[in-house]
C-alpha cells in the first residue's frame, strides 16, 4: 500500500470532487485494487479486495496524520467501501459524518452526492472531461444563440444534462430506466437554477417514437453501463444504438459515445460505427483526467466524438 500511503502524506484536500489516487491504473504495483476519491467534505477510500482491520488502521492513521498536517481542527470524515465482483457493496463511516443533504461541487456547478448509498455516489468522476467537453461543445457552437437540442440516454443523475444547459443549450431530454437516479438529476437542476430539462423513467429501446419526436438533436450523449442485465450490455445492445444516431441527428451534428469497459477497446465503438453508421464521421477521443492514467489506455474509460456530415441546406 505504500504508493497510497505516499499519496495521502501529499494530497491537498480538493473543493470539488474529484479522485486522489488511483491504483486501478495498473501504475502502482501492490495498489491495484485501490482508489480514493474527494467528495468533500468526504473521503471515500474504495478497495476491490478485502482489507484486513490492521490495513484499514494504517491508511486511517495515515489520513488522520496528514489531516493535522493541514492545520484541520474539525474531525476528519472518511468512509471505506468493499467492492467485489458479484457481490453488493459494504460501505462503512470510519470516521466523522457524511452531510444530507450531501452536495459536491465540480466546475462550478453542484451536484447531490450519496456516497454511503450503494456503489455508484452521484457523479462520475472518471468523465469530469467528458463533461468539459460537452461545455466547450456548446459554448463554441455556431447556432449556440439559438440555442441547441441534447439528447442524454443513460442519463443516471443527469450531469451532463446540468453542464449543457448550464453552457447554453435550451432544451435536454434525459432518458434513464433509474427512476431514483433521473429524481437526483432533478435536484441537481434546481440546485443550479436551470430550467430546459425533461426526464423520462423509461426503457430506451422501447422508447424511440418518445426519442425520434424529440428530435432531431444537435449532440447526443450516450454513457451506459458496460454490463447491466436486463438494461444492457455493450457487446450486443451498443449496435442497436448506433442505428438509431443518423435518423437523430441534425446534419453536423455530433454524438459523444462513452464506453467504461476495460475487456473493450477503443475499436470494439469504431468497428461497428464504420460498418453500422458510416457516414458519421470520427473526430476524437476525449482525454481522461490526468489522475485517471492506466498502463493501457484501452483498458481505461472511452469517450468517443463523432459528427453527422452537414447539410448544404441552412439549419432551421
Amino acid at each position: 500500500m505504500q504508493a497510497l500511503l505516499d499519496t495521502i502524506a501529499q494530497f491537498q484536500m480538493p473543493t470539488d470532487a474529484c479522485r486522489i489516487f488511483h491504483g486501478r491504473g495498473g501504475r502502482y504495483p501492490g495498489c491495484e485494487h485501490l482508489v480514493l476519491d474527494a467528495f468533500p467534505p468526504v473521503l471515500v477510500l474504495t478497495s476491490f479486495q478485502p482489507l484486513d482491520e490492521a490495513q484499514l488502521g494504517t491508511i486511517g492513521q495515515a489520513l488522520e496524520n496528514r489531516w493535522a498536517q493541514l492545520g484541520n481542527t474539525q474531525t476528519l470524515n472518511w468512509v471505506f467501501q468493499m467492492r467485489q465482483p458479484g457481490a453488493k457493496a459494504e460501505t462503512r463511516l470510519m470516521s466523522g459524518s457524511v452531510p444530507e443533504p450531501h452536495t459536491v461541487t465540480e466546475a462550478g456547478l453542484q451536484y447531490r452526492a450519496h456516497v454511503l448509498r450503494g456503489q455508484n455516489h452521484g457523479i462520475f468522476l472518471d468523465m469530469a472531461q467528458g463533461r468539459q467537453w460537452v461545455r466547450a461543445h456548446i459554448e463554441n457552437h455556431p447556432e449556440h444563440r439559438h440555442g441547441l437540442k441534447v439528447l442524454n440516454l443513460f442519463a443516471y443523475t443527469c450531469a451532463f444534462s446540468v453542464v449543457a444547459l448550464d453552457a447554453g443549450a435550451r432544451q435536454v431530454l434525459n432518458m434513464d430506466m433509474a427512476q431514483g437516479a433521473l429524481a437526483t438529476g432533478q435536484q441537481n437542476h434546481q440546485l443550479n437554477g436551470l430550467t430546459g430539462a425533461s426526464f423520462l423513467a423509461h426503457d430506451i429501446f422501447s422508447s424511440w417514437g418518445k426519442i425520434t419526436r424529440g428530435g432531431p438533436y444537435h449532440l447526443i450523449i450516450i454513457d451506459p453501463p458496460s454490463y447491466q442485465k436486463g438494461s444492457f450490455v455493450a457487446t450486443k445492445d451498443y449496435a442497436k444504438l448506433m442505428r438509431r444516431l443518423p435518423d437523430l441527428l441534425r446534419p453536423g451534428g455530433h454524438v459523444l459515445l462513452c464506453l467504461n469497459a476495460p475487456e473493450l477497446n477503443t475499436a470494439f465503438l469504431q468497428d461497428q460505427m464504420a460498418e453500422i453508421a458510416p457516414e458519421l464521421q470520427f473526430v476524437e477521443r476525449v482525454a481522461n483526467p490526468a489522475v485517471f492514467a492506466d498502463v493501457d489506455e484501452e483498458r481505461s474509460l472511452k469517450v468517443l466524438v463523432y459528427r453527422a456530415p452537414p447539410s448544404t441546406a441552412a439549419a432551421e
